[in-house]
């Protein structure tokens, strides 16, 4: 009997072995199930959520960058201008350039319209097209309200959105426009200098209207993956998908995001799932490869979130700090240790010549000089510094330092790496860096004392003349308001223009001393402060603009005065400023008629600097004004970047040797030769030339023997009045005499 039971009990245990086995197999199986069904959920859910969070983010992005986008035109002095002008082709044209087709093509708006203080439309442009006032009307209803909001902003002046960032008040909002969902960002036209005075809440507004069913769903589908991405004004959600409402700032909905979410969990258990039916033998291999692969998908989550973490304090294009995170940090390396404020260097730096390289390159050259200069500012500095870029071709540096030498080699080096030549698509170009600084705690203890002052001394670093290194000083908060008070007393003056005078100096034929041309130099009898020098004055006006001003109003007097002379010609300085705007040669067409000079008997002068500038605008003004008959005449010939390899294939008609050349004339410096070279190739060309400075007899003499055509300079004549060149052009000679 216990025999049979020993068998029947070793008979029954390979069954309860196996019972177990695949009730353990079952179970492991059911609990993997569980397990991998739980898993997927949670890594689809997480996956949807971030998407959900992405697309948000994006779309908030979105809408702060269409007010950004407006800013670039509507808060300028010469928009505000040529609001006030009365409607005309040129005018509407203007609009359409800078205000609706540029925002269309450049940033991707889809409508843009301008406002008068009524909110009456001076200019629709929708659909592809500039339309008429009725183009707004499917419009007015998103747009009005918004403009409302606006005009009561800025009627109470309220500037608590303006920051660094964020130039002029705006008001912004989701809605519909018809059957699409869009971003309407409203921004008033407002003067950048602030000189302009405007009426609040009378100012001229421009409305963007930026739909998110059109190029923007291309965008998101292709950029982040949302397949299937299609807008609802309902809602559609289902299982499987994920939605996202789109709400405007009156909580009133205006529609849903619908996509097919990227779904990592599921994909891979679908992958699996063959070789769990029909292997169960591989379970722990397929339960460690989930495991891996689960990793990996949360290592490339990781590295997404860590992504937009680096996005949010970091600027796009190179990588570097942005504005923002360079204040925080900033910030924390000015904290006093132990009461100590911390010897902290600011630097400040602007490149130089960026918008010539922009201009002729195109802006794709200029995003690859950005990186090149972020790239080589970065081998310099030392480990604790920080560099930032603030936008555009501005960046910020801050450094600990022990002697404020190593702050000056250190932005000697910056200078100096530069300065070196940049290689972009296979063409040099140059450009060049000027840097500002202010050290804690001599300028200050807090990071808006520190990068106002460095901001001060970049701003002396150029006005120096560029390309160098300098700390702040307490004069330079002196010169910079005194520059303030002298570009106000210019505005004021280029008004009524009394304060300004024109004098002319004197040119002489060197073989014969006949007087036969005069050259028009402008100087300013300032109420309060005397005469002032042109090199004091005529660079304020060229950075603010002004110049185009005071341009026109020196050549309507020279041409005026020129008129009643008998001499041949009257040579007038244009500005590089003046060079580069549309328009010059046709402003000087109407000057010469409504004075009645002849075309023949004007010489425009133009310096090496807009001479080597190959922009169309440019090139069109001089090709102009030559078939007008007018004469252009390169100044200071030889002190820039000219060649006489340029000056062959350049069309002009006078060369004026510069002043440092004729100095050098008698000095063993080899001055003599250049000089004599200069003017055979001219002569050669077809040239004429002109000596300027020319100071003593010696001079005089040489320029005559080696046949420079005409001759200026203190020995004959100063710059004199009217009054003076008619009693030297109604005496008997009008030899060139020597002063006594």
């Amino acid at each position: 009997m216990e025999r049979g039971a020993d068998r029947r009990r070793i008979a029954t245990f390979p069954l309860k072995v196996v019972l177990l086995t695949v009730c353990g197999i079952i179970a492991l199986v059911i609990a993997a199930q569980v397990f991998l069904t739980w898993a997927t959920r949670v890594i689809d859910t997480q996956s949807e959520a971030r998407q959900v969070q992405i697309a948000d983010h994006v779309i908030g992005q979105l809408r702060s960058q269409v007010a950004h986008d407006q800013e670039s035109s509507t808060v300028w002095d010469e928009a505000v201008e040529k609001m006030r002008e009365p409607p005309s082709q040129e005018r509407d044209e203007w609009i359409d350039g800078n205000l609706g087709r540029w925002m269309i093509t450049y940033f991707g708006h889809d409508a843009a319209f301008v406002l008068d203080a009524t909110d009456r439309p001076i200019y629709a442009y929708a659909d592809g097209k500039i339309g008429g006032p009725e183009t707004f009307e499917r419009f007015r209803p998103v747009a009005e309200p918004l403009a409302a909001r606006l005009r009561d902003i800025l009627r109470r002046q309220d500037k608590s959105q303006v920051s660094d960032r964020v130039l002029s008040p705006g008001v912004s909002d989701f809605s519909r426009v018809g059957e699409h969902p869009a971003i309407v960002s409203v921004k008033p036209v407002v003067s950048d200098s602030g000189e302009i005075e405007q009426v609040p809440g009378e100012e001229y507004l421009h409305v963007a209207v930026k739909y998110l069913d059109s190029d923007f769903l291309q965008e998101l589908s292709t950029e982040y993956g949302f397949h299937g991405l299609f807008f609802s004004p309902v809602s559609q959600k289902l299982p499987g998908t994920a939605e996202l409402p789109v709400v405007a700032d009156s909580g009133q909905l205006v529609g849903y995001f619908d996509w097919r979410p990227y779904r990592p969990g599921s994909a891979f258990l679908a992958s699996i799932s063959p070789a769990l039916v029909g292997a169960l033998v591989l379970l722990i291999i397929t339960l460690a490869l989930f495991l891996l692969a689960l990793y990996r998908r949360l290592k490339v989550n990781r590295a997404q979130e860590e992504r937009i973490r680096f996005l949010a304090n970091h600027d796009a294009l190179t990588g570097l700090l942005n504005r923002t995170a360079f204040e925080r940090a900033l910030d924390a390396a000015l904290t006093p240790s132990k009461g100590v404020v911390p010897q902290i260097a600011v630097l400040y730096l602007d490149l130089d010549r960026f918008k010539q390289i922009n201009d002729t390159l195109g802006h794709g050259a200029g995003d690859s000089v950005i990186q090149e200069v972020a790239k080589r500012i970065g081998a310099l500095l030392p480990q604790n510094g920080r560099l930032c870029r603030v936008g555009g071709d501005e960046f910020n540096i801050f450094v600990p330092f022990v002697e404020v030498s190593e702050v000056e080699t250190l932005g000697a080096r910056i200078v100096a790496s530069i300065a070196e030549p940049f290689v972009v698509e296979g063409k040099t170009t140059f450009a060049g860096v000027s840097v500002g600084a202010a050290y804690s705690p001599l300028h200050g203890t807090n990071r808006s004392e520190l990068t106002r002052k460095a901001d001060v001394a970049l701003y002396n670093a150029k006005a120096s003349g560029r390309g160098r290194f300098t700390a702040f000083g307490v004069h330079m908060d002196v010169i910079i308001r005194e520059r303030a008070e002298i570009e106000r007393d210019l505005h004021t003056a280029l008004k009524e223009t009394g304060q300004f005078e024109v004098l002319y100096q004197p040119k002489y034929r060197a073989q014969t001393g006949d007087l036969i041309s005069v050259e028009a130099l402008v100087r300013w009898y300032h109420p309060t402060r005397g005469w002032l020098s042109p090199t004091f004055f005529i660079p304020i006006a060229e950075e603010t603009g002004l110049i185009r001003a005071l341009g026109r109003h020196v050549l309507e007097e020279a041409c005026r005065a020129a008129a009643k002379w008998q001499i041949g010609s009257v040579a007038v300085n244009v500005s590089p400023i003046q060079w580069r705007t549309p328009g010059l040669a046709s402003e000087v067409k109407s000057i010469l008629e409504a004075t009645g000079l002849d075309p023949h008997r004007l010489e425009l002068e133009i310096t090496e600097t807009a001479w080597m500038d190959s922009t169309s605008t440019c090139v069109a003004n001089i090709k102009a004004l030559r078939e007008l008959g007018i004469a252009i005449a390169l100044d200071d010939f030889g002190t820039g970047f000219s060649t006489f390899g340029r000056l062959l294939d350049t069309e002009v008609d006078h060369i004026k040797i510069d002043k440092s050349f004729i100095d050098g004339l008698g000095k063993s410096r080899g001055d003599e030769a250049i000089v004599q070279a200069i003017v055979n190739m001219a002569h050669a060309r077809g040239v004429k030339t002109t000596a300027e400075g020319v100071q003593t007899q010696e001079q005089s003499l040489f320029l005559t023997a080696i046949g420079c055509d005409e001759l200026q300079g203190f020995l004959f004549s100063e710059p004199v009045s009217v009054r003076d060149i008619d009693k030297l052009l109604a005496g008997s000679r009008t030899q060139a005499r020597p002063q006594s």
